[in-house]
Parts: structure tokens; sequence; C-alpha cells
């Protein structure tokens, strides 16, 4: 059964049509909204923005920066070390995942309800928080828009079927059947932070959480056949496949295992290589490495599943392949992709502000039509 969003919540039931949003139409105006005061739920496992990882840390700042900087009253719920030029408030002292005294599930709900206490105070509500908050959706004193950032698996639907909320996707391809949604948001990236490499490098590079659904032991095969050295940047999600699967690889020449790797680095590291090698097993919702490496002017060779056919413009930012074989392939091509056409794309398509205005053009329907 499909459900329409925000299911029957009388103040904002109107809120459920679609939208007219491009998720890459570029930012040609600011949408005329009136005064506006959004409260941000940002996740709380990571600092926002995160000193390394944490990409929905990263996107709920980048939104609050540019909300803030468009001179909407943001407030954002997060850590309380986190930083904005908004408004911090919040319960959490710092990321659970940072502080092992930390219980998440405690610290997560606390994190909720304190938010969710202080709803009536603003115009709208925007959660990047995942389910939870949607348990408690009939508590929230104003209009809820919740972003999914991914479902981390089926069993979470019945919190968002049956929540008083709208819900945005952040890319086509996540969006699940049984939900409505008023829009495709694609994630924006400061673009300021990931400088335009012309050069880039010999190397390959892979960046995401060390997992067997990112492929880590895949783009070490397709290094392997390619013969160019690989640098893996991410945390070790998994320590057995990382122990098993990685690890005997990594000799610091052929392989160079880096470890989570902050923002001051990023574009040292994307932006120096020849490619970005992005051999995901599971659907990715949508990528922020991906495309932070085409803004370096690095291409992408990842494989077809999930967001990737959204996000990768085969021949300009990358390419798209189903097998190691086809991968090695595309790695000996990726000389003939003109990096400043990579870049121009990754502008274009993925700059914070296209986001940020995206979301204000949400943000005013949903209070118009209240």
């Amino acid at each position: 059964m499909k459900v329409t969003p925000p299911n029957v919540a009388p103040d904002a039931a109107a809120a459920a049509a679609p939208l007219d949003v491009t998720p890459d139409a570029a930012p040609d105006a600011t949408p005329k909204v009136p005064p506006l005061k959004v409260a941000l739920l940002g996740p709380v496992a990571w600092r926002t923005p995160p000193r390394h990882y944490g990409p929905w840390e990263q996107v709920t700042s980048l939104l609050a920066e540019g909300l803030a900087a468009r001179g909407v009253d943001v407030t954002l719920f997060a850590t309380l070390d986190s930083i904005t030029s908004g408004t911090l408030d919040g319960v959490c002292p710092t990321g659970y995942a940072e502080d092992p005294s930390l219980d998440g599930r405690v610290w997560e709900a606390m994190h909720v309800a304190h938010a969710l206490g202080r709803s009536a105070e603003f115009d709208l509500v925007h959660s990047h928080l995942d389910w939870l908050p949607l348990a408690f959706a009939g508590h929230c004193r104003a209009p809820l828009l919740t972003t999914v950032h991914g479902f981390s698996g089926a069993g979470i639907l019945p919190a968002y079927a049956r929540a008083r909320s709208a819900y945005v996707s952040i890319s086509d391809a996540d969006r699940s059947p049984e939900l409505d949604y008023v829009a495709t948001v694609h994630h924006g990236i400061d673009l300021g932070l990931l400088p335009f490499d012309p050069r880039g490098g010999r190397g390959l590079v892979v960046f995401g959480r060390v997992h067997p659904d990112k492929g880590t032991h895949t783009a070490i095969e397709i290094a392997r056949r390619a013969g160019l050295p690989l640098t893996i940047c991410g945390i070790v999600q998994d320590r057995r496949y990382f122990e098993e699967r990685v690890a005997p690889h990594v000799d610091g020449e052929r392989v160079v295992f880096l470890g989570s790797v902050g923002p001051e680095r990023r574009a040292e590291i994307l932006g120096g290589s020849a490619a970005l090698l992005h051999p995901i097993a599971f659907d990715e919702p949508f990528g922020l490495s991906v495309v932070e490496s085409m803004a370096c002017g690095t291409p992408v060779v990842a494989y077809r599943r999930g967001s990737m056919p959204e996000v990768v413009d085969p021949g300009v930012t990358g390419f798209l392949v189903d097998t190691v074989e086809e991968a090695v392939s595309a790695v000996s091509r990726v000389g003939a992709i003109d990096r400043a056409g990579c870049r121009d794309q990754a502008e274009r398509r993925f700059g914070v502000d296209r986001m940020v205005t995206n979301y204000l053009r949400i943000y005013g329907d949903i209070v118009d039509r209240v």
C-alpha cells in the first residue's frame, strides 16, 4: 500500500503534494519565502560538521550554513560541541560514535525528545535523523519534513508509513514504493573546500567506510589488474572484513590504507588521483565521495547500482560498469575525460547553493499550504 505523507496530519496534509523541484536545477534565483524559523534536527553520532567521518552530519551542516546565509532563522539540534552560524541546541555533549561512554540509543532518544519539545517555536522541523523522530511525530507541533538518507532495512518502513511527515528522497533510486515524496533533492557539496586539480595523479583511490557493501576488496582487485597503486580512505566499519579481505593486501606501496581522512585532506587525496573507484555491492542512496571526487576533477568508475546512474554522467564525470573486467577497462580510459569538464558538471549539478535553493522552495510551499 502506498502511503501519502504526512499521513492525515490535519495541519500539514496539504504539504503532501509533490513539488516541482528538479534535483540538479541551477540555483538561478533565491525562492521568495516569508521569514522562516526552521529547526534542523541533525544526527548525533558525530559532531556537526564532522571532524572526519559523518556524511549525514556533513549535509546537515552545509544546509544549516546555507540557510543561515539566506536569512533563515535556523536552530540546529546537534551535539553540543557542534559548530554553526545558526543557533545551536541539544543535549548530547559529543557524538556517541566518538565517545564510547555514551549509549547512542539513550542519547539519541533524549535528543529527539528535547527537539520535539521545542517544536511549537518553529515554522517547520526538518529531520535528518532516520526513523526515530518519526515514531514520535505526533508530538511535533510544527510541520515535519524528513530527508530520507537511506533505509537500513525494510523493518524500519512502518515508522515512515505511519508518521505525520513529508518526505524528501536524496535520489530517485532510493525511493520506497510504499511512500510518496514531495521531492528529490540531491546532496550538495561545498565547492570551496574541494578545489579543482587539473593534473590529477597516477594512482587510484577508494573513499568510504571499509565494509563489504562498499566493495573495498573489489577496488583492490581492480587496481591490481589495472597495474596501478590504490589508496584506501575510510573508517573501518567491519573489523573482521578489514582484517581478512583488506589488511593482507596493504603494503604501503601498491595498497596504502590511510584510515578516516578529515576535510583538510580530502581534496588533496581525491584531486591527486587518476580516478575514484566505487565498486559498491549495495544500492547506494547517493554517494558523497563520488561527487566530491568529481568536483576535484577526478572521474569516477562506479558500479551501476543504486543512485550511481543518476549521479555519474558517463564519459563526462566517469564510467558506469558492472564487473571487475569492465572496471579495469574503464580505468584505462579515464585519461580521455576532461577534468575541467568533470569539475564543471559537478559544480552545476551538486553545488551546495542548488541544494539550499531546492530546500527553500520545499519549505516555502509547505508553510504556505499549512
